[in-house]
């Protein structure tokens, strides 16, 4: 098999074998010291405008725009554009989770067509151009024809996470007046058929929905539950297949994606048309050196910005095949991946550390008679992942050949920002790397001076600002400007602040985790406040406060510590637990819940939740003298310890 990498020291460089197939080489990193021009020769050469833009970049803070004045429209630039020399190329691989179900291949052409019908079945409901239609499905190719039809015509579609809850589902509906909802009855994990459609019933109940359109995943046809719920197929069959692309500007919105902050309400990040296009492009084409015949495999839902950019946009901006797979990665059995690999010859392949962890867990045994020799790059995604993780990934998964881009970024970025490039590396366990080529990252203190060697600091981006990025936070100015810009314009600082902390090592940036308080479950953002805002509306807890933990698999866990309102009997824990499956989902599910009497807090009443996290890791709680309550602390201390004596630390959820 083609080695991609060598080994010099204590770290890994692309191989000649590699050189001779990258599309950017270093040189990439002198061209793009100027970001508007850079940029704007990219944009030009990549992608189809209906008109010029006036002005490459504009920047007045907060806001900044790119190709301003300038039309394109998405849905063109990922499918009408590619019909003529790939109109029979395959676009997209669904693989079910079923066995017994064969995979579907779509061709660019079956995929354009479909997306020309289904915007018309938008039209047909009344959706036009700057309306909001919200979108509850799994990972199925439905998914993509229903988010590239919304842009096809202009529609905003904000997508929603198809394991989260009904109450989770109506608030974003709420927040963003979604008119119409494209959701299914169901989808498969791990064997068992799951009811999607009871969740979305629940959800658009006294909403400014209209309209429901069901995608029949677990039947042949959807029976309609009233004139306000509609079948997919039927609806398909309903319209015709001309659908002219609606011109956008550059600068208008083209998807909104909500994520968790440090108040319980989630924020809904706005991303705009020509900039998003340009980055989610080249990010993709680079960072995955997808060459002709290659399939790019991203296992993330598109739930999150990452199935967004790298599951369906960033491929098919491309002329790429990517493949999406439905289910659970161990299903029937824990090596399904590495079969889905060999089968559909996947050459770039892009998870993230927790399910690493998951097989490093379940051993080797089902490796061994996988070569997976289809494979140049892989990727990891969600959180900073450790060494044991890496080192694991490279020599079980990559057969010590192929390079990995550890990648960090953000809903808020659109696409990766710091990662090395596979044909220029050098690929280095736990260290994510430079900044993507046109962009420029900073690690700072907290006055913004910018910092030497390997003292932690805080991760900044200085403009002109990725192409990508946020353009907003949909009808909340102020959350924009005090999460994101507010504290580094009172330092007369003109930073974007990722609340993440990095230091540099030999010349290349390792990330070291949020700076803020939102834990990185799964490589899956949530919010302490909205988890606390969650527990808090159980019935006998009185307050609660949720600090995150280490864990081997999934990075970190939240746990509670709930005070009750009065006595309260029975499987409490269990309770809260499923209490927070509606509320959120089974993501931001509570690893332990302690009962307590109180809660450290200051004068003022904020709970110190670093002592509760001293207190979890067994450190010694400091400031203890800022308390109005010091005593419980030693309480709290000596219950987590009774837990763990108890051996209930360690038993599974």
């Amino acid at each position: 098999m083609v080695k991609y990498v060598v080994k010099k020291g204590d770290r890994y460089w692309p191989s000649k074998a590699m050189k001779d197939i990258a599309l950017v080489d270093k040189k990439i990193y002198k061209e793009s010291q100027d970001p508007r021009k850079f940029w704007a020769k990219l944009a030009r050469r990549g992608l189809v405008w209906n008109k010029k833009w006036d002005k490459v970049y504009e920047e007045k803070l907060p806001y900044f725009k790119w190709f301003k004045g300038g039309e394109l429209n998405f849905s063109y630039n990922c499918l009408d554009r590619n019909l003529f020399k790939k109109g029979n190329k395959t676009a997209l691989i669904f693989v079910p989770e079923p066995i017994d179900e064969k995979p579907i291949k779509w061709t660019y052409h079956e995929l354009y067509q479909k997306v020309c019908k289904f915007s018309n079945v938008l039209r047909k409901h009344g959706i036009v151009k700057g309306d909001i239609v919200s979108i509850y499905l799994p990972l199925i190719p439905e998914a993509l024809v229903a988010m590239l039809a919304c842009t096809r015509i202009g529609a905003i579609h904000s997508v929603v996470f198809s394991a989260f809850s009904s109450d989770a589902l109506k608030s974003r509906i709420q927040d963003g007046k979604a008119k119409l909802l494209i959701t299914a009855d169901g989808y498969y994990r791990r064997g068992e058929k799951v009811d999607l459609l009871k969740k979305a019933k629940k959800a658009v109940y006294r909403t400014s929905v209209k309209k429901v359109i069901v995608v029949p995943r677990l039947r042949k046809s959807f029976r309609s539950l009233s004139f306000k719920f509609k079948d997919f197929n039927k609806e398909m069959d309903s319209v015709g297949l001309m659908s002219e692309p609606v011109s956008m500007k550059s600068e208008d919105p083209l998807f909104i994606l909500y994520t968790s902050g440090t108040t319980g309400k989630p924020k809904g990040v706005v991303h705009d048309t020509g900039g998003y296009a340009v980055y989610a492009k080249y990010t993709c084409l680079w960072n995955f050196n997808l060459l002709e015949n290659d399939v790019l495999w991203c296992t993330a839902d598109i739930g999150w910005i990452t199935g967004h950019t790298y599951a369906f946009y960033g491929p098919l901006l491309n002329g790429s095949t990517t493949l999406i797979y439905e289910g659970s990665p161990d299903f029937p059995k824990i090596d399904r991946w590495w079969k889905i690999i060999e089968k559909h010859n996947v050459s770039a392949f892009y998870t993230a550390p927790t399910a690493i962890r998951m097989f490093m867990k379940a051993g080797d045994k089902y490796l061994k008679k996988h070569r997976m020799k289809s494979l140049k790059v892989l990727g990891s995604v969600g959180e900073p992942i450790d060494k044991d993780a890496w080192n694991w990934y490279f020599k079980k998964i990559g057969k010590g050949r192929c390079p990995i881009i550890d990648t960090w970024w953000q809903t808020e970025t659109g696409g990766t920002l710091i990662n090395v490039l596979p044909g220029v590396g050098p690929f280095v366990p736990t260290v994510a790397g430079k900044s993507f080529p046109g962009t420029k990252h900073l690690v700072v203190d907290d006055k913004g001076k910018i910092k030497k060697g390997k003292d932690i600091g805080f991760l900044v981006q200085e403009g002109p600002f990725a192409p990508g990025m946020l353009h907003g936070v949909y009808n909340d100015h102020k959350k924009y400007l005090d999460t994101y810009w507010r504290y580094w314009k009172k330092h007369k600082k003109k930073y974007y602040d990722s609340s993440d902390g990095a230091f540099i090592t030999n010349g290349l940036i390792r990330i070291t985790g949020r700076t803020d308080d939102v834990m990185k479950v799964a490589g899956h953002r949530i919010s302490t406040a909205e988890l606390e805002d969650a527990i808090n509306e159980y019935k006998t807890v009185n307050e609660c406060a949720v600090v995150p933990i280490a864990d081997k698999i999934k990075g970190e866990v939240p746990v509670a510590f709930v005070v009750l309102k009065g006595r309260d009997i029975g499987n409490l824990e269990g309770r809260l637990k499923k209490h927070v499956d509606n509320k959120i989902g089974p993501t931001a599910r509570p690893s332990f819940v302690y009962v307590v009497k109180d809660l450290p807090k200051t004068r003022s009443g904020k709970i110190m939740r670093r002592i509760l996290k001293n207190v979890l890791n067994n450190e010694e709680p400091k400031g203890l003298m800022t308390l109005v309550n010091p005593d419980c602390v030693g309480e709290i201390t000596e219950l987590v310890k009774g837990k763990v004596n108890k051996g209930k630390m360690v038993r599974k959820r």
